[in-house]
């Protein structure tokens, strides 16, 4: 799933006319750059969850109303094309959750997630056990692998999430969630809910993870499945119980990655 509801207020006035998940760096959309790395890795579909602006959207990948359409990877590319050979016509099957069109607004990430899983899940009876990636459409993280073998190991674990932690930037000195190492790594572990004064270093949340269908139902999650009534709800209290529980594993990744979340980061972002 990959998250582009949002209004994207401090990036105004070039979110005024453009949704933030279209902006371009480096000649293609936020948005494009996850969708090509997710078609690297051998996933082929993808559910985009939409308010302001979302017919834009939709209709720069070609969006239908009604349900799954094809997505020509290949036809899309800008600067990926070499790296997709060994792909060969790979197609994606995108699906589009419309908050903004049913709601009236975006319902935050875990009522946006909540809403999208009729989507995310095709087998209702795995309702629970289904498991699926999330990602913000507004970060730039081009080195990023969706791997078929983290996918693997995190079906095989008892975790409800599996994040990837960042060090943290200048807009975000004091971090999101503590980091327990394993042993024999250096940079996997579990992810923590540090108290306020406790001294052990945060990292930043890259908006990466991948997720189980089970976080997003009872115990941990009161919304009704599907989210018919445009429940709003954010993702952080969700995760911080089940963080609690130990259920939440987490690895730190420094590779490339920024939070484009205002005009200055965008350009710099381009200034190459």
């Amino acid at each position: 799933m990959l998250l582009a509801a949002g209004r994207g207020e401090r990036m105004r006035p070039l979110t005024d006319h453009c949704p933030k998940p279209l902006l371009e760096v480096r000649g293609k959309p936020l948005l494009q750059w996850h969708l090509e790395a997710l078609a690297r890795g051998g996933f082929s579909k993808a559910v985009v969850n939409t308010d302001w602006l979302g017919s834009k959207i939709e209709r720069f990948f070609e969006g239908q109303t009604g349900h799954l359409r094809p997505w020509n990877v290949r036809e899309q590319l800008w600067n990926a094309e070499q790296d997709m050979a060994s792909n060969g016509d790979a197609v994606f099957t995108l699906a589009f959750s419309r908050e903004g069109q049913d709601f009236g607004g975006a319902l935050e990430t875990a009522g946006g997630i909540a809403r999208a899983l009729p989507l995310l899940v095709a087998e209702p009876a795995a309702a629970k056990s289904a498991v699926f990636w999330v990602a913000a459409g507004d970060v730039f993280v081009p080195d990023f692998d969706y791997r078929q073998d983290a996918v693997a190991r995190f079906v095989a674990s008892d975790k409800l999430a599996h994040l990837w932690l960042v060090p943290n930037p200048a807009h975000n000195p004091r971090g999101d969630f503590g980091l327990a190492l394993s042993q024999g790594s250096d940079a996997a572990g579990m992810a923590l809910n540090l108290a306020t004064d406790d001294p052990r270093p945060r990292y930043t949340y890259s908006t990466i993870g991948l997720y189980r269908a089970a976080l997003f139902a009872p115990p941990w999650c009161a919304i009704a499945p599907g989210n018919p009534q445009g429940v709003k709800a954010p993702l952080a209290p969700l995760l911080r119980a089940a963080m609690d529980q130990g259920r939440v594993s987490a690895e730190l990744y420094t590779g490339r990655w920024t939070d484009v979340g205002t005009p200055e980061r965008l350009a710099q972002l381009n200034h190459v």
